[in-house]
C-alpha cells in the first residue's frame, strides 16, 4: 500500500495543479513554498521532507472521492497509510501532527488566530476548534510537537502565488535522503 517515491512525484504531477482550498496558490506551490520555508529555517532534511508532503492527503482525496463540503477531510491521517514504511517518524510523526499544531496554536497564542486566512479559520472550526488548556498540555508533551509546531507555521505562510521556489527535482533529493526505503539497483 505504500507509495514509492515516484508515485508521490506523479501523484504531485498529476493533481499538483489543484487549488489548495479557497487559498490563491495550487498544491503543488503550497508544498514548494512550505518545504523552502522550511529549508529557509535550516531545519533537517527529515522536516523538510514533512513540510514537502503534509498534505499529500489532500491529492490522495482527490484520487479516491470528493470531499464533503462542511466535513474534515482528515487529510493529515489519510496520507500515513502510503508513506509509513517510506519514511521515518521524523517524517510521518509532523504531518500527523500538523492540525492539531493549528488547534495548540489557537490556544496559547493570541495572535495566532487573527493571522489565519479565511480558509484556515473555517476548517479549524471542521477541526475541532483550539485545544483545550489540557489538550494542548498533552500535545505538547509528545514526540515531535515542536516539529509539527514549526510546520504549522510554514504551512500558514505558505500561500503566496508569487513566491519562487526550488522546484520539484530539489526536493525529490530531500525525499530520496530521508526515505527508508533504498533505491532499486541500476540495471
Amino acid at each position: 500500500m505504500a507509495l514509492t517515491l515516484d508515485e508521490i512525484t506523479e501523484l504531485f504531477h498529476a493533481n499538483g495543479a489543484v487549488q489548495y482550498g479557497a487559498e490563491a496558490v495550487t498544491q503543488q506551490q503550497h508544498a514548494l513554498q512550505c518545504a523552502h520555508l522550511a529549508e529557509q529555517a535550516d531545519a533537517c532534511p527529515a522536516l523538510i521532507a514533512a513540510a514537502l508532503l503534509h498534505d499529500l492527503g489532500h491529492l490522495l482525496a482527490l484520487e479516491q472521492r470528493p470531499k464533503s463540503v462542511g466535513a474534515d477531510d482528515l487529510h493529515q491521517f489519510m496520507a500515513l497509510p502510503f508513506l509509513r514504511g517510506v519514511f521515518p517518524d521524523a517524517v510521518l510523526a509532523p504531518i500527523r501532527m500538523h492540525v492539531d499544531a493549528k488547534r495548540y496554536l489557537c490556544r496559547v497564542d493570541p495572535s495566532y488566530w487573527a493571522g489565519l486566512s479565511p480558509a484556515s479559520k473555517r476548517s479549524l472550526v471542521l477541526q475541532g476548534g483550539p485545544f483545550s488548556g489540557d489538550e494542548a498540555h498533552a500535545f505538547m508533551v509528545q514526540a515531535f510537537a515542536a516539529d509539527a509546531v514549526a510546520l504549522r507555521r510554514w504551512d500558514d505562510c505558505a500561500k503566496n502565488p508569487e513566491t519562487s521556489t526550488p522546484g520539484w527535482t530539489h526536493y525529490a533529493g530531500v525525499l530520496e535522503r530521508v526515505s527508508c526505503v533504498s533505491p532499486a539497483p541500476a540495471r
